[in-house]
């Protein structure tokens, strides 16, 4: 019988050079081996010393995963790489604008269900509502879906962000 691994999710903290051309890279060690990013982040970290941090959502198996970090490490302008699913506890947080179009009671249960969520409306029109809502995202998603039905416009989503929790930095 073959024992198949378990696919987990992991999220990997990667810390560049900020300089043109760095994130093709990266985008391109998982393109060129058929490997998926679930999401992407990247930013700008440390102006005087010119590191950009890159927040990275993939799957695989655990060689896979181990794989897709040593082929990071080797990739000139990358400073330290950190699987934060594995290296202990982490917080991690994704921001959504979700556009919900409806009137009378279904523009009442939007707002109940916003609330339930804590997600605020920024944006108002007679017709519309655009929510911020922050957390992981399962309850980003969890909450993209209750607006399905109430007239769900349009989602924009930053992608997630993650951190070690501790004293010690990535």
């Amino acid at each position: 019988m073959i024992k198949h691994e378990e696919i987990q999710r992991h999220t990997i903290a990667v810390l560049v050079d900020n300089e043109s051309g760095v994130l093709a890279r990266v985008i391109g060690l998982f393109s060129g081996r058929g490997y998926n990013i679930e999401s992407l982040t990247v930013a700008e970290v440390d102006a005087k010393e010119k590191l950009s941090r890159i927040t990275i959502v993939t799957s695989g198996t655990a060689m896979i995963v181990e794989q897709i970090k040593n082929q990071l490490r080797r990739l000139i302008p990358v400073h330290k790489v950190h699987d934060l699913t594995i290296e202990g506890p982490h917080v991690a947080r994704e921001l959504a604008l979700v556009k919900v179009c409806s009137t009378g009671e279904k523009r009442v249960e939007s707002l109940r269900i916003a609330d339930i969520f804590r997600a605020r409306a920024i944006d108002s029109t007679n017709e519309s509502f655009v929510f911020e809502v922050v957390g992981a995202t399962e309850k980003v998603d969890a909450f993209i879906k209750l607006m399905e039905p109430l007239g769900l416009a349009d989602v924009s989503r930053t992608g997630v962000v993650a951190i070690a929790r501790g004293p010690n930095p990535i």
